[in-house]
């Protein structure tokens, strides 16, 4: 078995079954030249990404990469999603696993006694936000 055991999650289980009902009703939809049908396949594939996402969310959905085999169940919940997951496409619109300590720190400022005015700054969003910010 993979380390990575991409997918055997809850949330990738349960998106992908709702996302097969609505594929199936856009099968009937386009073999019934059914506009209803096809408008309903439609909203429950789009319903399955946000239940997924939910779901990811809550602790239910696992990182990409090697986990520990104690990981690798189906049913065990993921204790660092309230956090973020680093890189991760899914905590990202939910605003987590963005920032770290070292992005929240105040850099330096025209009032600062400790050195040079930007010292430690890195560029990136964040600085610019901050800055525009006041």
């Amino acid at each position: 078995m993979s380390q990575h055991d991409e997918g055997h999650t809850v949330a990738g289980w349960t998106g992908t079954a709702i996302a097969t009902v609505g594929s199936g009703l856009l099968g009937l939809a386009v073999c019934t030249v059914s506009v209803p049908a096809l408008v309903a396949g439609l909203a429950v594939c789009a319903v399955s990404v946000l239940v997924t996402w939910y779901l990811h969310l809550a602790g239910w959905g696992k990182p990409p990469g090697p986990r520990a085999r104690a990981q690798w169940a189906l049913g065990v919940r993921d204790a660092g999603a309230r956090d973020g997951h680093p890189g991760c496409v899914s905590c990202r619109p939910a605003g987590r696993g963005r920032r770290t300590s070292a992005a929240l720190r105040p850099t330096g400022g025209a009032g600062d006694e400790g050195g040079a005015a930007g010292a430690g700054r890195t560029a990136g969003p964040e600085v610019a936000v901050s800055e525009a910010g006041g």
